[in-house]
């Protein structure tokens, strides 16, 4: 492999491989290998490996891996809308069955009816393990902090909390896909803004 001709897409430039970069390769190549006749999708491996390395030195890695052709991928709508990214080492001929488990699995738990069963779950979690680590809630769901307020948008922070005299603002969600990045960019202002 050439290391000099790596670049993730057309918009990011051509660039010398950091060693997090390098090492979330040999790692996912290795997975691949491993567990060649299993499929996967995108998210589930970012998780999986980000003890270790940012979601998006996993997603580099793996598109290294799918311009190699070591790894395949297909993109498939879910039936609630959206689209998950199917990925499985070269050597799975018959993929499109495990394909279709990754799926359904898929649409099963990331369906917005479970979603909303969780949320009211997960806000009690959230206040919980925040309180665990002494941090002292002041705001929920909410657009202004003390004597400012975020006009410039619909959005708010679900959560502002405070623990030796830093304030962090926190999103919550309970989807599988991320924040739109628009939507993320418009969260880091209101943050910056309190």
């Amino acid at each position: 492999m050439d290391w000099n001709d790596f670049s993730y897409d057309e918009r990011t430039p051509k660039r010398q491989p950091d060693e997090y970069f390098v090492s979330a390769y040999d790692r996912l190549k290795a997975f691949f290998e491993k567990n060649s006749a299993r499929v996967f999708f995108g998210n589930q491996l970012a998780v999986q490996n980000e003890d270790s390395f940012f979601h998006w030195v996993t997603y580099r890695a793996i598109a290294q891996l799918i311009e190699e052709g070591l790894v395949k991928t297909e993109s498939r709508e879910l039936n609630f809308g959206g689209e998950i990214k199917l990925l499985w080492h070269r050597s799975h001929r018959y993929y499109k069955r495990d394909a279709k488990k990754v799926v359904s699995l898929v649409e099963e738990y990331g369906s917005p009816n479970i979603g909303d069963a969780l949320g009211p779950h997960g806000e009690p979690m959230i206040l919980g393990g925040f309180a665990r680590r002494q941090f002292v809630l002041r705001g929920h769901n909410t657009k202004r902090h003390m004597d400012k307020e975020w006009t410039k948008t619909n959005h708010n922070m679900d959560f502002i909390f405070e623990r030796d005299d830093i304030v962090y603002g926190v999103e919550v969600k309970n989807t599988l896909s991320y924040m739109d990045q628009r939507s993320s960019q418009r969260k880091m202002e209101l943050c910056e803004h309190f």
